[in-house]
Formats: structure tokens, C-alpha cells, sequence
């Protein structure tokens, strides 16, 4: 997500993105089981810029690569990764990617700044975030009022798994001042942290969710891997994942930005059916850091995350505006047209090519 501070640093990474090596062929993992077709000649190529790539938000993107839908639908794609998203964004925008795959919040924060940005299919219909407490340090824990004073782990300072805890902590009338808030970027060190009884709680997504739930000493209290719980959180759905680009480049290549909704409404297809065997064949190695096991439990707790189709539900856009009016300028928000941060014309034909 943007504030002012991360949007300040985007500008300042312009140089740095736009210094970039020229877009090449990415080349798979030595390990990988599943090698992706080369390109066909003549492809009409194209980079995508993401952050975290293996974060399962953005599954769907890498299914799309690995299974080779991008070489049917005639691309020829690149997917570039970057530290974060403010880079990512930046990277789209001095022309060192074509499309952002990112999250869609960022469409309504990007129009409230003048600069236009459209998602044209939706990956994600929940932010796989979950808030949880220590049945440690917080065994009296029974609402979020308890957790005043408390030590809370984050991703990142700004990053979703702070602005979910903080939609949670709003609930009962809490600020983000009233808990001390821990950005710990380095999964295995938040997983360590939590469990030597230095957090009293944490916002964070899979896999390390749920491997302090395997572990037992965790209690979830706002669930975001489901469509009931994000809106239990929110108040109704939250897009998440999309690939978003400026409308200017949708209207300027029509054929190419439907050939990438047809390749992700494909792979989102795909995942509705796939099982462990699917995904152990499928996913990179490298995804699963060191525990084959716990990716693929993780993965069967986020299958309902992904949206089946692509679409923008009809609620969506208003549900993450009104989250996003908590930690931007909210007028400026308000007054942004949602209509113009994305559209469904090029889901909706590749829904009913593949009766997704």
C-alpha cells in the first residue's frame, strides 16, 4: 500500500529503475520440475514487474508462466522482480515493465495522485493476511482492547499486514500509537521472535501463519485468507493481487492485454482443481524454503483466496477505498472515480472462453 513517504521514494527510484539491463528471457531453476515452453518467434513480448514473487498473492502469475499460458496466448513475458512494490510501480512506470502485478488498493491511490492506473484481472479476492495473539503473553486475550500497550509483528511498516492489524485495532477504537508495532521482513526471524515471547502478537501471511499454528502457540483473531473473514474484517470483499497497468496502454494494445487476462483467468482456473501433486510439480523448488510440507498446507488454507475468474466483484472497489481513506488523504480519495481503476472487459471474455 502507498503513503506519502513510499511515494516520495518511488520518485527517488526512478533513476535506479530506469538504469535497469535490457528485458531478457528469464531463465527457470536447475530444479525446478516443470521447465516452461520457450517463447514462439514472433511473440509479442513483454515484462511484468512484481514484488515477493513467491508470495502465494501472486501464485496465480507464476502458474500462468510455469504451465506455459503466456507462450499459448502468443507472449513472449518476462516476470522482473523487485524489493517491494514501491520499486515494482516505479519500474511500470519509466517503461522498464509494461504491467504491474500488484495490489489493487494501489489503482485508487495512484488516481487520488492524478496519475491513472486501471486493474484489467483480479488474481486475489483477500489479502492473506491474519492477526493473531500469543497464548503465551496473551492468554487473557478475549477483544482487540487487550491488545493496548501490546508488542505486535509486522511485515513492514505501510505493507498490508500493518493496515489489516490496524483495521482490526480501529474496530474498538484503538490507534496504531496505542501498540508497538515490530516490522520484521525476515520470516523465520518473525517466526522466532513470536515464539521466544518477544511479540504479543502478529499480522503476517502464509506460510508463517500457519506454521505457528502447527507449531501451537498461536491464536488467530482476524482471518483474511477467506472470503467470510476478509469480509468480517472489512465489511465486505477486498480485491488484492491484480495486474494493473495505465489505461493508455490497455487502449494501445488491446490484443496483448487480453492475451494476459487469458493466460491468468487460465492459471486461476487451473488452481481451483489442483492438488499437492499439482503444485509440487508445478511451483519452483525454491518456493517452498526448506519445507515442502508446510507450503502445501498453506496453500489448501488459501485456495478460496483467489478469485475463479479474474472479475472485479461489483462491492470491491468501495470496500478498498474505504480502507485505503484510513492511511491516505481521504478526501483525495474520496474523490476518485473507482469506476476508472479498473475494468472487467478483458476478464469477462476470458471467462467465457474457458467457462471459468
Amino acid at each position: 500500500m502507498w503513503s506519502r513517504r513510499n511515494w516520495s521514494r518511488a520518485c527517488a527510484l526512478g533513476v535506479i529503475a530506469a538504469a535497469l539491463p535490457p528485458l531478457r528471457a528469464q531463465t527457470p531453476s536447475a530444479s525446478a520440475p516443470v521447465t516452461p515452453p520457450s517463447p514462439r518467434p514472433g511473440a509479442t513480448r513483454l515484462a511484468i514487474a512484481v514484488d515477493q514473487r513467491t508470495s502465494f498473492s501472486y501464485l496465480p502469475l507464476t502458474i500462468a508462466e510455469r504451465l506455459g499460458y503466456f507462450v499459448q496466448e502468443g507472449l513472449d513475458v518476462e516476470v522482473r522482480e523487485f524489493a517491494d512494490e514501491t520499486q515494482s510501480l516505479q519500474a511500470m512506470r519509466t517503461g522498464a515493465a509494461h504491467i504491474l502485478s500488484g495490489t489493487y488498493a494501489n489503482t485508487i491511490a495512484m488516481q487520488a495522485r492524478g496519475l491513472p492506473l486501471q486493474s484489467f484481472v483480479l488474481q486475489g479476492r483477500a489479502p492473506q493476511v491474519v492477526v493473531g495473539v500469543s497464548k503465551d503473553t496473551m492468554g487473557h486475550y478475549r477483544t482487540p482492547n487487550d491488545l493496548r500497550g501490546a508488542r505486535v509483528g509486522i511485515m513492514a511498516s505501510g505493507a498490508a499486514s500493518q493496515q489489516v492489524v490496524s483495521v482490526v485495532l480501529g474496530k474498538v477504537g484503538l490507534r496504531s500509537v496505542d501498540v508497538q508495532f515490530v516490522p520484521l521482513p525476515n520470516a523465520a526471524a518473525a517466526v522466532q521472535a513470536f515464539r521466544r515471547g518477544e511479540l504479543d502478537a502478529i499480522s503476517y501471511n502464509d506460510p508463517t501463519m500457519t506454521q505457528l499454528e502447527q507449531l501451537g502457540t498461536l491464536r488467530v483473531v482476524a482471518d483474511t485468507r477467506s472470503t467470510r473473514g476478509t469480509s468480517e474484517v472489512f465489511g465486505g470483499p477486498m480485491p488484492s493481487a491484480c495486474l494493473c497497468a495505465p489505461p493508455e496502454f490497455l487502449a494501445q494494445h488491446p490484443k496483448a492485454s487480453q492475451a494476459l487476462a487469458d493466460a491468468l483467468v487460465h492459471a486461476l482456473k487451473w488452481l481451483q482443481t489442483a492438488g499437492p501433486s499439482d503444485i509440487v510439480k508445478t511451483v519452483p523448488e525454491r518456493y517452498f524454503q526448506g519445507d515442502r510440507s508446510l507450503y502445501l498446507s498453506a496453500f489448501m488454507r488459501l485456495r478460496e483466496a483467489w478469485t475463479v475468474d479474474g472479475l472485479m466483484p461489483e462491492t470491491g472497489p468501495a470496500t478498498a477505498a474505504r480502507m485505503l481513506a484510513q492511511f491516505e488523504d481521504g478526501e483525495a480519495v474520496q474523490k476518485v472515480d473507482l469506476s476508472r481503476t479498473f475494468t472487467n472487459d478483458f476478464a469477462r471474455k476470458a471467462k467465457q472462453r474457458f467457462r471459468a
